[in-house]
């Protein structure tokens, strides 16, 4: 039983995916801890740095996530179709962007069923408002409807392999608040300052 009809699951697809550019911007303009302030609407937000398996180049996709028992796991809703889950399950070396810094790791999927419902309802709560436009109150969804309702969907486990390898999200356009502050605070006062007649 799948909750989406091919129509909306279409319309979903293209709201992420310019809902996805903006989170992406957000995370490389340093604000992936505020993108995460509110979790119980936003959802909680990773970016997944992947490597693209037809062009070899570094792709970045963002997830909604869970950390269970200290491990990180994302479901790719959009099941075997998705792009980020193809290009990882081809090569799985990836780096997520937690809002406690990023960390190099290695994806799994998870297959276990005894495990996979249970750890897809959590990512699923952590998804904030992205579950629930699909149609999936995952808090009180009975685990067979909630197992019926996602056949399509893939867990996958972030296994990380290193310490973090850098602080905060990467934010390698953090830059531009410093400059724009630099630029438009003089600006600002320019405007203030009162005029003579």
């Amino acid at each position: 039983m799948n909750i989406m009809d091919k129509q909306t699951e279409e319309k979903l697809r293209q709201g992420f995916k310019y809902f996805n550019r903006f989170m992406l911007l957000m995370w490389r303009l340093g604000l992936g801890k505020w993108v995460n302030a509110s979790p119980e609407v936003g959802g909680q937000i990773m970016v997944i740095t992947h490597t693209g398996r037809k062009s070899g180049l570094k792709r970045q996709s963002p997830v909604n996530y869970a950390i269970v028992d200290g491990e990180v796991y994302c479901a790719a809703g959009f099941g075997k179709g998705s792009d980020w889950y193809r290009n990882i399950t081809a090569n799985p070396k990836v780096e997520v962007w937690l809002p406690d810094g990023w960390y190099a790791g290695v994806a799994s999927e998870v297959t276990d069923a005894k495990k996979r419902l249970p750890l897809l309802r959590q990512v699923l709560i952590a998804s904030g408002f992205a579950a629930r436009a699909a149609g999936i109150e995952a808090a009180m969804i009975t685990d067979e409807a909630l197992d019926g309702a996602t056949t399509d969907y893939r867990l996958m486990h972030i296994r990380r392999t290193a310490e973090r390898t850098g602080p905060d999200g990467p934010g390698d356009l953090a830059w531009v608040w410093p400059l724009a502050t630099f630029i438009l605070f003089p600006l600002v006062l320019l405007l203030m300052r009162p005029r003579r007649r």
